[in-house]
């Protein structure tokens, strides 16, 4: 069963939240998504991620809208992870380095070490005040992310037959108060994953898009033209940006947002609904007819088909590629002909 993908596989990616707001974080993609509310998908903004915020191994942010990004041993504190505005950086204290997931709620941070099944608490992630560790209620260790507002605590479940959940509590160590939330489609469709359990699984295939035949006793040069899609189905897929505002910064500099989670959802391990495959180089413009003149000799009662590769999510083509190949094999070709993802 394909699931969304979880924070130690998606490096730059991650959720936090504030009183009034939840935030997911696509540092992979540059930008990060604002919300009120995940189950009911509501009041959804997406911004661009200043450059001085972005690759960020975790983010959280803090009840007085404060965001800090860790990485390494350090950590930076704005006030707007999109102008990257009252910018300080600080030095992680020891203990509250190396962990998986960092929230913040009731006050506190929490670094929580899944390994170990604990969690740290502290006032202060320099001089770890008030620093002390806790036992991880069981129901409380297969967080896929962990995120905190004033109150509550929050971390995304790992998909069951229900769907994509986040799971409410008011203590991790007991498990007080807990509830659960389905997450709303037009978000999981912004989460890594989520467009393969909306959409459904990745596929790559060849299309036999033209079959040239040669009945007579005699070889033959064929010379025409071939007309093939290339490009991406931009419109049809403009759909999961249903209900996102996107920022003008973010359309400038991704050229379409959609598309930017398209080659993403492509890039991921089968195990994530994806096709591990790199369509960098692929053309990611709006899908067009382009003719293609062909030569080739067919020797006699020889058929040959042209097989044109594409891409598609659940059973629909999304992505339609340049690579063609010419054999006499009716059988399509076995072989990939995009690069492998990094």
């Amino acid at each position: 069963m394909v699931g969304i993908v979880p924070k130690k596989d998606a490096p730059g990616v991650d959720f936090c939240g504030v009183d009034q707001y939840y935030y997911i974080v696509r540092s992979d993609l540059g930008c990060y998504m604002r919300s009120t509310n995940f189950n009911k998908g509501e009041d959804l903004v997406v911004y661009s991620l200043h450059p001085s915020c972005r690759n960020g191994d975790h983010y959280l942010a803090h009840e007085d809208d404060l965001f800090y990004i860790i990485k390494g041993t350090n950590y930076r504190r704005v006030t707007n992870m999109n102008t990257d505005e009252g910018a300080v950086v600080y030095a992680l204290h020891p203990s509250c380095r190396g962990g998986d997931h960092y929230l913040s709620a009731f006050g506190h941070f929490y670094i929580i070490d899944q390994s170990r099944g604990v969690y740290r608490k502290t006032t202060n992630m320099n001089t770890y005040e008030d620093g002390v560790e806790y036992t991880l209620h069981p129901n409380c260790r297969d967080g896929l992310y962990y995120f905190g507002v004033k109150n509550y605590y929050y971390f995304v479940k790992p998909h069951d037959e229900w769907g994509v959940q986040y799971y409410k509590c008011t203590d991790f160590s007991k498990d007080e108060n807990g509830e659960s939330f389905s997450i709303n489609p037009t978000v999981t469709n912004f989460v890594p994953g989520g467009l393969a359990l909306i959409r459904g699984p990745s596929f790559g295939v060849w299309e036999c898009i033209k079959t040239i035949t040669n009945d007579s006793q005699s070889p033959i040069t064929w010379t025409n033209k071939i007309n093939k899609k290339v490009g991406y189905e931009k419109e049809k897929m403009s759909s999961i940006e249903h209900n996102w505002n996107v920022s003008a910064t973010v359309s400038a500099e991704t050229g379409g947002l959609s598309a930017l989670v398209v080659k993403s959802q492509f890039s991921l391990s089968t195990s994530y609904g994806g096709s591990s495959v790199n369509t960098e180089r692929e053309n990611w413009n709006e899908v067009t007819e382009t003719e293609e003149t062909i030569s080739l000799t067919v020797k006699p009662n020889e058929k040959i088909y042209v097989w044109q590769y594409k891409l598609g999510l659940g059973k629909e083509a999304v992505l339609f590629c340049r690579d063609m190949k010419f054999d006499d094999d009716p059988k399509p070709p076995t072989e990939n002909p995009l690069p492998p993802a990094n």
